[in-house]
């Protein structure tokens, strides 16, 4: 059974989970080692800590029948976290990126499984995401574990499918499974539409986004790496789904108002009927960015705390003021 001193595997090692989860992992004297593209400053590939290379190659038929490294560390590892994936991506430029998404987050994710469990990992944590759930939920209506929502999104549907396939794995082999189902992540280094929001904010740009009564879940980096942690030493995580988030849900209004006040800065929000701005944004071909800004997602994450006993370990405004002050860090650069 996984414990204290259990040797950690991390797959995507230099994205943004990985390596705050490496950094979390060394400094409470975790033994661990990464798989990346490019060698962390983390870990030494001098020290064998370190494995550089794509995935997917790593584990194709070819490179399995070799001596390989990825294996023989594997035969070192007590627990393996899989937080490489493809994730969204802008103008994707795939000829059919169901295909791709497929590709790389279910059959990459359930043949490395196979291989860890032929390896004697003891347990497979995977970072799956909320959209398994849905896009969104109606305000106060809370996605649990439990609910059986087959998603239409392209990545949503491929960590679907590779959940599906860890979960018929772990009643075939000697391995657990632990399944982590995150909302939009936030923390220092955060990209995407979080980091343009951060932007907007800093602009001091005035947003029509005065009158959004909207209901998000969002978990901060910490919190999310805290119960990573977790789930690495806690028997009873073993072959079970959650649903994790900070427990302090906020409309897209009051988001700004906080991420504003982590500036120590004012802003400025114009209430402009959400229609209109909706079919403004639709305009320039950002539905998807319409629905984060005003749809409702919430998560039930009582399950974390009722089996794990598991806590946030931090708040949105302390996570925010962390997010900020890394953004204007790297700015200053």
């Amino acid at each position: 059974m996984p414990g204290e001193k259990s040797r950690i595997l991390i797959t995507g090692i230099n994205g943004f989970i990985g390596r705050s989860l490496a950094k979390s992992l060394l400094a409470n004297g975790f033994d661990v080692t990464g798989v990346g593209r490019q060698e962390s400053g983390l870990l030494s590939v001098a020290t064998n800590k370190m494995i550089v290379g794509d995935l997917s190659e790593l584990l194709t038929e070819k490179s399995l029948r070799a001596p390989n490294e990825l294996v023989g560390t594997l035969r070192c590892v007590d627990v393996l976290v899989h937080t490489a994936a493809r994730v969204h991506v802008i103008n994707d430029d795939a000829t059919n990126p169901l295909v791709e998404f497929r590709r790389i987050n279910r059959d990459m994710t359930l043949d490395l499984a196979r291989v860890a469990a032929k390896s004697g990992v003891k347990r497979f944590i995977f970072l799956s995401t909320i959209k398994v759930n849905g896009e969104g939920s109606w305000t106060g209506q809370l996605f649990t574990p439990e609910d059986s929502n087959v998603p239409l999104d392209s990545y949503g549907l491929s960590k679907y499918e590779a959940e599906q396939g860890l979960l018929t794995l772990a009643e075939e082999v000697d391995m657990e499974v632990v399944i982590i189902r995150p909302p939009l992540v936030y923390g220092p280094g955060v990209k995407a539409n979080f980091l343009s929001m951060l932007k907007w904010v800093n602009r001091g740009i005035p947003l029509p986004l005065g009158r959004v009564h909207n209901q998000r879940s969002l978990v901060a980096l910490d919190n999310l790496i805290s119960f990573i942690i977790c789930c690495i030493v806690h028997p009873q995580a073993a072959n079970q789904i959650f649903l994790i988030s900070d427990g302090e849900d906020v409309s897209t209004t009051e988001l700004l108002r906080k991420i504003a006040k982590a500036y120590d800065k004012k802003i400025i929000l114009i209430s402009v009927p959400i229609g209109l701005v909706k079919f403004l944004v639709s305009l320039v071909g950002r539905a998807d960015i319409a629905s984060r800004l005003f749809g409702s997602l919430q998560i039930d994450n009582s399950k974390a705390s009722r089996l794990l006993g598991w806590k946030p370990e931090t708040s949105m405004d302390d996570e925010l003021k962390k997010t900020v002050e890394a953004y204007l860090n790297e700015k200053a650069v």
